[in-house]
């Protein structure tokens, strides 16, 4: 097990000039299982200038051969799927189980969609009396969290690779050994030098210089609205484009039709899954006054399932959150909820009675959910569900969107024509009907506070590429794909 993350710069394993670490700690234990490099503003200028002089032989190499670099790296990525995931394990406590089939196999599923998108791409075209080029967008500034982290950075460097563009990535400080190994992969690959660069490092040290960096095309960060705010900011100063995917209170509308005890176990399986540690997560749910009852009683059956308990064994369902901090996060949002009022169905403030740590939270579900409440309105990032009741369509509808965020949601409905209806007036970047998840080929990201640009699939690829208009070479167009 890789239970260091040293820097990847220019093909070559660097070190800091200072040498300092940052420890990972095993949420699940309280121990420290590795560690990582502290980065610099000296390891992020090396790094970008090693990008900036690696970019024009990349962007000119043909889109076969650089899909081919992203195929050679899906199979590296499957041959580790084991290693990655106990590596998931140790550093944000994700059940083996779930790191296997989730995050290490949506990560898989990434790079098949996105090189799918490459292989269908017209890099040039005729448009009214002009040639259209799409180009790479140049320098990627790759900024990743710890929640999903590897399924995020294959979505940036994966698509990023078949642009044409080169990447410095930096990765969460929390979950670095997973990136470490991708590195590893990475450089197996034998890309030229430069093409590829990790530097590990927390947000002052790494990320700010690098979403500020004058020599960084592209910042396409993952994370809180908190961050993305500062790094649209940092990149403003250079007019650098940027890609946000944030937060999100996305909400799942039970319409008085739906099933009931199947709809409370596909919600409380979105809000409760990885930890409730996931910005599409359903966490608001709008129950008919009527159902409410009958929803709440199906919801606290389907919540017996959801047990926290050593992420290490085959059969957990939850592990603990991803740090003593993030949920000394979510108990203080649970705390918030029983202050303002809401009525706690399951769950609570408290740990779990049989596990030792202070990571360790309990799934939880509140009722009489109203406007008012924080807990309607706040993002939580954990297994905290609030229900809500409505008493017609239009008020649902209008619950739904009464939010500063709108990256996901759900609509229920025995009539799926009348759940597409519902789901075309709600205000988010994504919406599933009945029960429908992530699908990698489509493109994900948010609308309001949620984001700006989209991942995944075609869109997602089309992130990492701008567009040149050529007037009067419409005659030299010759042909049309790669």
């Amino acid at each position: 097990m890789t239970t260091e993350a040293v820097h990847y710069i220019s093909g070559n394993w660097v070190e800091s000039a200072d040498r300092e670490w940052t420890d990972v700690v095993n949420p699940a234990t309280g121990e420290t299982v590795g560690r990582s490099m502290r980065g610099t503003p000296g390891d992020v200028d090396r790094a970008v200038l090693a990008a900036r002089q690696a970019l024009p032989a990349w962007s000119a190499v043909p889109m076969a051969d650089r899909i081919d670099v992203v195929e050679r790296l899906a199979e590296g990525i499957a041959a580790a799927r084991s290693r990655l995931a106990d590596a998931l394990v140790l550093e944000v406590g994700v059940p083996v189980s779930f790191g296997r089939a989730a995050q290490v196999g949506v990560a898989l599923g990434d790079l098949a969609a996105l090189v799918a998108a490459a292989r269908d791409h017209v890099e040039r075209t005729a448009v009214s009396n002009s040639l259209v080029v799409s180009v790479p967008v140049g320098v990627v500034a790759a900024i990743t969290p710890w929640n999903f982290p590897l399924h995020q950075i294959v979505l940036k460097v994966g698509a990023a690779l078949l642009a044409g563009c080169t990447v410095v990535l930096k990765p969460s400080e929390v979950s670095p050994l997973n990136a470490a190994i991708l590195a590893e992969i990475i450089n197996d690959l034998r890309l030229p030098a430069g093409v590829v660069n990790v530097v590990f490092g927390d947000g002052t040290g790494v990320g700010e210089p690098l979403s500020a960096h004058t020599d960084v095309d592209l910042v396409s960060f993952t994370g809180s609205r908190m961050v993305g705010e500062r790094i649209m900011a940092n990149a403003a100063r250079n007019i650098t484009k940027v890609s946000l995917e944030l937060g999100g209170k996305s909400a799942a509308i039970i319409l008085d039709d739906a099933p009931i005890e199947e709809s409370a176990a596909q919600v409380l399986g979105s809000c409760f899954a990885n930890t409730g540690q996931t910005c599409a997560a359903l966490t608001r749910v709008l129950v008919p006054r009527e159902l409410a009852p009958a929803w709440e009683e199906a919801a606290l059956v389907a919540a017996a399932h959801w047990v926290p308990g050593d992420p290490a064994q085959e059969s957990t369902v939850m592990g603990p959150a991803a740090s003593a901090l993030q949920a000394d996060r979510i108990r203080g949002h649970v705390r918030a909820a029983i202050a303002d009022g809401a009525r706690l169905v399951v769950g609570g403030p408290a740990s779990p009675d049989d596990l030792v740590g202070d990571a360790w939270v309990q799934p939880t579900i509140f009722a009489d959910v109203t406007p008012q409440m924080r807990i309607f309105r706040e993002e939580v990032f954990g297994p905290v569900l609030a229900i809500s009741v409505y008493d017609t369509a239009e008020e649902a509808i209008a619950l739904a969107n009464d939010s500063d965020y709108g990256l996901a949601g759900g609509v229920w409905s025995a009539n799926p024509q009348r759940a597409l209806d519902v789901a075309l007036r709600i205000q988010t970047g994504t919406i599933g009907i009945n029960g429908a998840g992530l699908d990698v080929g489509a493109p994900f990201g948010g609308v309001k506070q949620s984001g700006i640009g989209r991942e995944c699939g075609v869109h997602g690829f089309e992130e990492f590429l701008e567009t040149k208009s050529i007037m009067g070479a419409t005659a030299l167009l010759g042909p049309t794909r790669p």
